[in-house]
């Protein structure tokens, strides 16, 4: 069962539930996935190397919410992640909204999850600058999740963060020492405290009435960093719930399993086509709105800084890192007459006569 065939089954029923609540870029996503490996009229053309074989296979649609696509777009974020780990310990630490802001989230979720970031990413580096033991440069890699493990809305930016500072003026890396990198109920009250002011000025004074004086904010460490960043990718590139989680469709409800994220059992959750098809599709994002960020001494652009960073614990006795050699995953094919590999020879659009002439025909082949 996949949550595509499930939308194509259910979408007039989810339309006349739904169809005011949907936003653009929600029926963007539902047009893209629908149209997924099912549009014939642009096609990708394969040629085996090993014989004269050649294929047509419809088109991905590649939206990021497609639980179908972008595996190789996931695989080639967390290359990129990788080769900027540095030889040190590393850091998660997680922003969490309130449950009485989430309503904004739900009806402006630009505005919110672009607020969310600005201002985790201000804290953070604030307490990085006023840290006796740090007091330099910091990096951190920024991740939005809009879920829990039952999928319902729990916007929350999970930062993994190297433990320790670059010092420009003495041009040294500074170790962070002792347990903790910094105090999480410090961070709590100055996180509540920008947020409420920045989200007071965005939206003119129109905040709920209650909002708790207490907000959770997780501080943990994830030793080397590898392990964090591959929890961080699952749900990047491939829609909030992958299709083998879906174990059933009986009488219209749909079942799903998960994880509870307090006793580690796998638990499962049963709702109505129609409702378990909008508790996945009110995670869409805006279009243009970016998931991942990456701030400091991880941006895109310090590359021969982390590499200065990683001679320099290298000389005190880390292990030497090589340098960043980002590999792209390229799709693979193995050909159905003798499995040897295809190669993509590029897309195809066919004429419109022979698409509808290959329409009439129900056994009709591409």
């Amino acid at each position: 069962m996949k949550v595509v065939e499930l939308l194509r089954d259910h979408l007039d029923e989810f339309n006349g539930q739904y169809e005011q609540q949907l936003t653009s870029s929600m029926r963007q996503a539902i047009f893209a996935m629908l149209s997924c490996r099912n549009n014939t009229e642009r096609t990708s053309h394969w040629a085996c190397r090993g014989c004269t074989h050649t294929a047509e296979f419809p088109l991905s649609c590649g939206h990021r919410s497609c639980p179908q696509c972008q595996n190789n777009s996931t695989q080639n974020w967390l290359n990129k992640q990788q080769a900027k780990l540095l030889p040190v310990e590393y850091y998660m630490v997680t922003f969490t909204l309130p449950y009485e802001l989430r309503a904004i989230a739900k009806h402006q979720p630009e505005l919110m999850y672009q607020a969310m970031f600005s201002v985790a990413a201000s804290v953070l580096k604030n307490f990085a600058k006023n840290a006796k033991q740090l007091g330099g440069e910091i990096g951190f890699t920024g991740v939005l999740h809009t879920h829990n493990r039952r999928r319902d809305l729990h916007p929350h930016i999970h930062f993994i963060i190297p433990a320790g500072s670059f010092d420009k003026g003495k041009k040294q890396w500074k170790k962070n020492k002792g347990k903790y990198l910094f105090n999480a109920f410090n961070l709590a009250k100055v996180w509540r405290a920008r947020l409420l002011k920045k989200l007071t000025l965005e939206l003119h004074g129109k905040l709920p009435n209650t909002i708790p004086k207490k907000w959770v904010v997780d501080c943990q460490h994830v030793g080397q960093g590898l392990p964090a960043l591959k929890y961080l990718s699952r749900y990047l590139y491939r829609g909030v719930l992958p299709d083998n989680s879906i174990i059933s469709e009986v009488d219209g409800q749909i079942s799903f399993e998960y994880q509870n994220s307090q006793n580690h059992s796998i638990e499962i959750r049963t709702l109505p086509a129609t409702q378990f098809l909008w508790l996945v599709l009110q995670h869409v994002l805006p279009k243009g709105l970016r998931r991942s960020r990456d701030y400091g001494l991880l941006r895109g652009n310090a590359a021969k800084l982390r590499q200065r960073i990683r001679l320099m614990l290298a000389v005190a006795g880390a292990k030497l890192m090589p340098l960043e050699n980002i590999t792209k995953t390229q799709a693979i094919r193995p050909c159905p007459c003798c499995q040897q590999p295809m190669t993509f020879i590029g897309v195809h659009t066919r004429p419109t006569s022979l698409i509808r002439q290959n329409k009439t025909r129900p056994n009709a082949t591409v």
